[in-house]
């Protein structure tokens, strides 16, 4: 690539003029809006709180924190140009990062890397991390400090010190010696004779000459050291290899029984190599399986349908009060593994659907004394809402929630157990993984899925690991692989290809989707598209997220099973649902039969425990004769009508209340059958009167304890009336969906953007303005000097001639700033006036201005 086309791909270095900028602040100060734009989007903690000028943005660009934000933020080659400049000379030109990029032998020996240099380059430009000419590159000196290589921080490039550092311990007459032995003169001082070995080190010829000479144990030494770790281990009297290459310098002592390589005998061996191998280009996707993309449609419709009948589950279960909450906050092991046998799923994915319906703000702790996990009312909202909106709320929350439920299980960093629901399961980086994942599932041919091995690969080289962190038990990693099976589990890919619907969770605009037609008789799967359309890269605004939820809802809408208004009632007291039923037809089944087996069809199991269980909610038996009889396809079977007969006719023959607790029947023989049945023992009854037993018993006990003996009582109110045991739903106070934790300040949106940038520039006018000399002039960076009959004058002057002053103004709270005002009026100890600075009509007391200055004429 030449430098006219380098030159259009990167920021520009300099200003208009001619002159290299001198510092990182002048590099911004010659930058336009749209590079400061991006400077501000790539590193958004810059923004936040708004710098005064185009100097204090500098130096926060250099702080610690944020250098290291920016570089963890830089893909594989990007850092690796970023190391190779660190352990370069400063400044460095284009040219010699090239060679330490790609070798000795330059663009011919590597033209990718070539190729991919300018980009790179341009992209540690736009985030401040370099700035300068082609000819004079400077890496910002903090990045250079963190990337220098060390013995506590080696550098990824394996590379030493330089001559220079490592020699920085030894006599001047050990140097002397080291250039008498390599062949050199001496010098007369010893900076003089480290620079004459560096020299020798960086001159290709006569390293090959000295090297030439070496021993062939010697040299295998160096190639053991060439790649890094740079240091190694001697005695104190070392073998003739090693004292061969410590009598020239090819090894340096660093430490007692500890020698270096030096940074110049390590690039040669490498033949100017920076990297072992360089990385220009991202990791290919691999495809695992291609699917035709209806099949991967369909799968991954009936998976979201069954997540909506889990979520619905779950909180079914939950509701007339869930667990308690721990005192720590969360759910116990004991709770969770229930909720897993309830839901019939391995605990990691009930902890999943648990973490689910909290971050969708379905579920949540009620804030009692006995504090408990019960539904919101937000849940009710949510289930009177069409399949695919419930859907495409689980799965927004799910996209941009910062809790990883596969971490539930593990320990924190104190070693403590982490729960579901409770605290430390936030992580910042889990949107993003997420989204991305997706992206490169969509960037595939539709139909298509990945293996998870060249998934990571791809993320791993986006954002590579700083550090000895193994990398399996890299985070980023590990939420790439529980977002692929997340993902399957709530639908958004079906065969572990990305859907029609979750695409479009992505970003996909309504307007582009291509329309659907039947693929065969009575078929509503959408038409396969031939060029899947790119999706954003970035995670979605908060509006454009919800318009991506409304477009993924009517694609999948379609391809979501129709309730049924039906069951087929069997002659062995059971009852098939086809599909998904209507939900007050699913409601009262629930309550009238038990759930024998889940699957394409559920069957119900009618019993008299659960006929009564109907019975104590209120319903007469001919309500459910007619119920029956209006929602069966087939016959209500006889033996079905018998046991509601039957059940129906011994309910409530005994009556039950609170005395302590009676039981009250007109028939005193059956009385008389309970007190001779030995199980009645433990409820402690005794005869009051012909027709009343009383007993030592809560209500609810007695009640339990007549239905295990056979009977099947009711109970009654104080007015003798029958009381419906129908269940009370549990819950909690209106609560909102957990705010997802970001790792740092968000990136600022065009508004506050232009905002910054007219606050920056207007500072930065104040800051640099050039001042007509006054009687006190004041020296570079304080405050103008004035009196008070100077600044009122000053003012009253620029209010005639339209003039704008350099201030300097003391705030209520102490605080000194300068700004550049045009005066519009001065009255009563005030001036009212245009403030550049904060690019609004302020109004300044006079008696806070420390004094003010004219503008010189070839100002603005």
């Amino acid at each position: 690539m030449t430098p006219e086309e380098r030159s259009r791909e990167e920021p520009p270095a300099t200003g208009s003029g001619t002159a290299a900028p001198r510092s990182l602040a002048e590099s911004l100060r010659a930058r336009d809006d749209a590079s400061l734009s991006a400077l501000l989007r790539a590193r958004p903690d810059l923004v936040t709180p708004v710098p005064t000028d185009l100097t204090q943005l500098a130096t926060r660009a250099a702080t610690r924190a944020s250098v290291l934000r920016a570089l963890e933020r830089l893909d594989r080659f990007a850092l690796q140009t970023a190391e190779a400049l660190a352990v370069g000379p400063d400044p460095v030109s284009y040219d010699e990062l090239l060679g330490l990029m790609a070798g000795d032998g330059g663009p011919e020996a590597d033209p990718m890397v070539a190729e991919a240099l300018p980009r790179a380059l341009a992209t540690l430009r736009e985030r401040a991390l370099v700035w300068g000419a082609d000819d004079r590159l400077r890496l910002v000196r903090t990045a250079r400090e963190l990337l220098t290589p060390s013995p506590q921080h080696p550098s990824p490039t394996g590379l030493g010190p330089t001559v220079a550092e490592a020699t920085a311990g030894l006599s001047p007459g050990r140097i002397q010696e080291i250039l008498t032995t390599a062949g050199l003169p001496t010098t007369h001082d010893a900076v003089s004779a480290v620079e004459a070995l560096t020299a020798l080190f960086t001159d290709r010829a006569r390293m090959v000459a000295l090297l030439g000479t070496a021993p062939a144990e010697s040299l295998e030494v160096l190639s053991r050291l060439e790649w890094g770790p740079p240091y190694g281990q001697i005695t104190a009297d070392p073998a003739p290899r090693l004292r061969w290459l410590l009598d020239r310098g090819l090894l340096l002592p660093t430490a007692p029984g500890t020698v270096v390589l030096p940074r110049e005998v390590a690039l040669h061996l490498r033949s100017g190599r920076a990297h072992r191998r360089t990385e220009p280009l991202p990791p290919a996707v691999e495809a695992a399986a291609t699917h035709r993309p209806q099949v991967v449609d369909a799968t991954a419709a009936a998976q979201a349908y069954t997540a909506l009948a889990t979520v619905e589950e779950l909180l079914k279960d939950w509701d007339e009060g869930g667990p308690s909450v721990l005192r720590a906050g969360g759910l116990s092991v004991r709770d969770l593994k229930r909720t897993a046998v309830a839901l019939d799923v391995p605990e990691p994915v009930a902890a999943f659907w648990v973490e689910l319906a909290y971050a969708a703000g379905l579920l949540a702790s009620d804030g009692e004394v006995e504090e408990r996990y019960a539904a919101t009312p937000a849940y009710d909202e949510w289930r009177e809402l069409p399949a695919a909106e419930r859907w495409s709320r689980l799965a927004t929350a799910w996209l941009t929630a910062t809790r990883a439920p596969g971490l539930v299980g593990g320990r924190d960093a104190k070693d403590r157990a982490l729960s579901a629901l409770g605290p430390g399961l936030d992580r910042s980086p889990a949107p993003e993984v997420r989204h991305r994942v997706l992206t490169l599932l969509a960037g595939l041919p539709e139909g298509t899925s990945a293996t998870p091995d060249s998934l990571v690969s791809r993320l791993r080289w986006e954002r590579p690991l700083r550090g000895a962190q193994p990398a399996a038990d890299d985070l980023r990693t590990r939420l790439a692989r529980w977002t692929l099976s997340e993902a399957e589990l709530l639908g958004v890919t079906g065969r572990g290809a990305l859907s029609a619907h979750g695409r479009a969770l992505l970003g996909e605009h309504p307007e582009h989707a291509q329309a659907t037609e039947p693929t065969g008789p009575g078929d509503k799967l959408p038409v396969h598209r031939q060029h899947p359309r790119p999706v954003p890269r970035r995670p979605l605004t908060a509006t454009e997220q919800a318009a991506a939820a409304s477009h993924a809802a009517r694609l999948l809408a379609p391809l979501l099973p129709e309730p049924l208004d039906h069951v087929l009632l069997q002659a062995d007291l059971t009852a098939v649902a086809p599909g998904p039923l209507e939900r007050p037809l699913a409601d009262m089944l629930g309550v009238l039969a038990d759930v024998e087996s889940k699957g394409g069809a559920t069957v119900y199991r009618f019993t008299p425990a659960s006929v009564r269980r109907a019975l104590d909610a209120g319903r007469a038996a001919s309500d459910l004769h007619a119920f029956l009889a209006a929602h069966s396809r087939t016959p209500v079977p006889q033996p079905l009508t018998y046991l509601i007969d039957d059940v129906a006719r011994r309910h409530g023959h005994l009556r039950v209340g609170a005395a302590s607790a009676y039981v009250r029947c007109d028939d005193d023989a059956l009385l008389n059958e309970i007190l001779a049945d030995k199980r009645s023992a433990a409820l402690r009854l005794r005869r009051l009167a012909p027709t009343v037993l009383a007993a030592q018993a809560e209500p609810a006990t007695l009640l339990e304890g007549l239905r295990a003996m056979g009977f099947a009582p009711a109970a009654e109110s104080a007015e003798g009336d029958v009381l419906i045991a129908r269940a009370h739903a549990h819950r909690t106070p209106p609560r909102t969906p957990p705010e997802p934790v970001p790792d740092g300040p968000p990136a600022p949106d065009a508004t506050l953007l232009a905002a910054a940038l007219r606050a920056i520039r207007a500072g930065d006018l104040a800051s640099t303005a050039v001042r007509k000399p006054t009687r006190a002039p004041a020296a570079d960076g304080d405050l103008p000097r004035t009196t008070s009959a100077e600044t009122l004058a000053t003012m009253q002057a620029a209010v005639l001639t339209g003039d704008s002053l350099w201030i300097g103004y003391v705030n209520a709270e102490g605080t000194a700033s300068q700004r550049v005002i045009a005066p519009i009026r001065v009255e009563g100890g005030f001036v009212t006036a245009y403030d550049h600075t904060a690019d609004e009509v302020r109004t300044y007391p006079l008696h806070r201005l420390t004094g003010v200055a004219e503008l010189a004429d070839d100002q603005p």
